[in-house]
């Protein structure tokens, strides 16, 4: 989650938000907004989890733009412009929901250097993959932000890896298996967590 700068934060504000405890309560069949930063639309395998147990709203994760740019590039006064994190609360208060969560998500592949034993983790641009035995892994992280305060915590759920062997002829099919594989170890993960950390 990005830290946006302001002219109007102040020594007192950050001593009141140190001292003033939070807390992020979801209940079984509650309303969420579900937000994955910088896509469309939040991944199918995800809403599916997380629709077994919650009302799930899907907002775009994709700043809004016309012809002109984005907001804030058309703004020549920022202070005109709502914050991000604001607008999206705002969105999710009109929408009934008490809890907003947002959610990065990193693919990485690696190929070991048999000259010296290393392993080098990348991150998977488009559909171009190693072309060897692969090791891949998912990252997750998720903001819980609770909508009526703003107060959020973040959640990084276990980091799932996977290896596989494939030949020329079949490595396109296998390689989107196993994304789809780690996809949903990932995100069974971060809504079991969400479960046991949040839910009230």
């Amino acid at each position: 989650m990005g830290v946006a700068g302001s002219k109007n934060i102040s020594e007192a504000d950050i001593q009141e938000a140190a001292t003033t405890r939070g807390s992020i309560r979801i209940n079984r069949s509650d309303k969420i907004v579900l937000v994955q930063s910088g896509a469309q639309f939040p991944d199918d395998s995800l809403m599916k989890e997380a629709e077994k147990y919650y009302r799930v709203i899907p907002l775009s994760g994709i700043p809004s733009r016309n012809n002109n740019g984005y907001d804030w590039q058309r703004s020549k006064n920022k202070e005109e412009i709502p914050k991000l994190d604001m607008a999206f609360r705002l969105t999710a208060a009109k929408a009934g929901a008490e809890t907003l969560i947002v959610y990065w998500g990193v693919l990485e592949s690696a190929r070991e250097g048999y000259a010296t034993k290393t392993i080098s983790w990348v991150p998977i641009v488009g559909s171009l993959l190693p072309d060897e035995e692969q090791q891949m892994r998912i990252r997750l992280k998720a903001a819980i932000i609770d909508v009526k305060t703003g107060y959020w915590e973040m959640l990084i759920p276990e980091v799932y890896e996977d290896e596989i062997q494939s030949a020329g002829i079949n490595r396109k099919q296998k390689d989107q298996k196993q994304v789809a594989l780690l996809k949903e170890r990932g995100y069974k993960r971060l809504i079991a967590d969400i479960q046991t950390r949040f839910e009230g």
